[in-house]
């Protein structure tokens, strides 16, 4: 089953690190899913569906680069399968929180076969001090056909 997530919501987490996963992407994660340590210090969250492909394209990694085994580290190492509760909320584990500087408000945005969890405040920072325009980013996609 393809999923496309997109789109943008705000929530804020609680005192013992739950937050309300927005109702459009708990349609398509279902009731369990994968979140793991992301890029840019935010989260990243798979359908099981999609951590299958993930993990399958990280088995064909070799072994023998220094880098290959660095990043299958960083991104296993995080990971958590995570189940909604009654509420529409998960725990985010204080190590994912810690990584991605999450403390109260949280900004989740839908990126095709993911979701990224920022804090609110590292989102802000990204969007605004993008040192690329996006007409320039436009411009290097031409060259990948998109």
């Amino acid at each position: 089953m393809f999923c496309m997530l997109m789109g943008q919501y705000e929530h804020t987490i609680d005192s013992k690190g739950r937050v309300i996963i927005p109702a459009k992407f708990r349609e398509e994660l279902r009731d369990r899913f994968v979140l793991t340590k992301g890029l840019d210090n935010c989260l990243f969250v798979y359908s099981l569906d999609e951590w299958k492909n993930i993990e399958a394209k990280l088995k064909t990694l070799p072994l023998t680069k220094k880098d290959a085994r660095a990043f299958t580290r960083f991104f296993l190492a995080g990971a958590v399968e995570c189940e909604i509760d009654k509420q529409g909320r998960i725990l985010i584990p204080a190590n994912l929180r810690e990584h991605a500087k999450i403390e109260k408000d949280v900004i989740f945005i839908g990126v095709s076969t993911r979701v990224e969890i920022w804090s609110k405040e590292v989102w802000e920072e990204y969007s605004n001090n993008t040192d690329v325009s996006f007409e320039e980013i436009a411009e290097h996609l031409d060259d990948l056909n998109i």
